[in-house]
């Protein structure tokens, strides 16, 4: 088996998007995310495919990046037809609650709906969405002492059980 430790972290997460300015104002000007790479291509290097686009990427502050594609459709990406709007998310991290609360009043400023802050008992976050259709989420992590080891020590019990009671509602159905 591979040593998972090998995967250092997040390089980038990709996302297709409508349009690429008006994503750019959104990540740069709103969430303050600098733009730092933008590339026009005719051809999907690893396909081959004859494709113009986009590809543009935003820094996060650990280095890592959210990054789009724009393929000149000015389409919105189709959402998932079999999966609910809260499910699939882009979450990133603040260093506190008032940031949080600090960005979710910018947000609000620029005419972007959030939640309320949710405590998730280990996390405070907001939650919103891009003007691409993407879910986004701004948290601070806010666990106890001991609390990720506990969790990580009852990960593979939980994941089991819930492999049983989904596969029992399977054959119930």
């Amino acid at each position: 088996m591979t040593d998972a430790r090998k995967l250092n972290g997040l390089y980038h997460f990709a996302y297709p998007c409508r349009d690429a300015e008006e994503t750019r104002h959104f990540y740069e000007d709103i969430l303050g995310l600098p733009l730092v790479n933008c590339m026009i291509s005719e051809k999907v290097p690893s396909t081959g495919e004859e494709q113009p686009y986009v590809h543009f990427f935003f820094e996060l502050g650990d280095g890592s990046y959210i990054a789009f594609f724009d393929l000149g459709h000015n389409e919105k990406p189709e959402p998932s037809p079999n999966t609910p709007a809260w499910v699939e998310h882009f979450a990133m991290e603040t260093d506190s609650v008032e940031n949080v609360e600090a960005m979710q009043k910018r947000l609000a400023e620029h005419g972007v709906e959030t939640t309320p802050v949710v405590d998730h008992g280990f996390v405070r976050s907001v939650y919103f969405f891009d003007p691409n259709g993407l879910r986004l989420e701004i948290g601070t992590r806010t666990e106890e002492p001991g609390f990720l080891k506990k969790a990580a020590d009852e990960a593979h019990d939980i994941l089991n059980s819930w492999t049983k009671r989904k596969q029992a509602l399977l054959e119930s159905a």
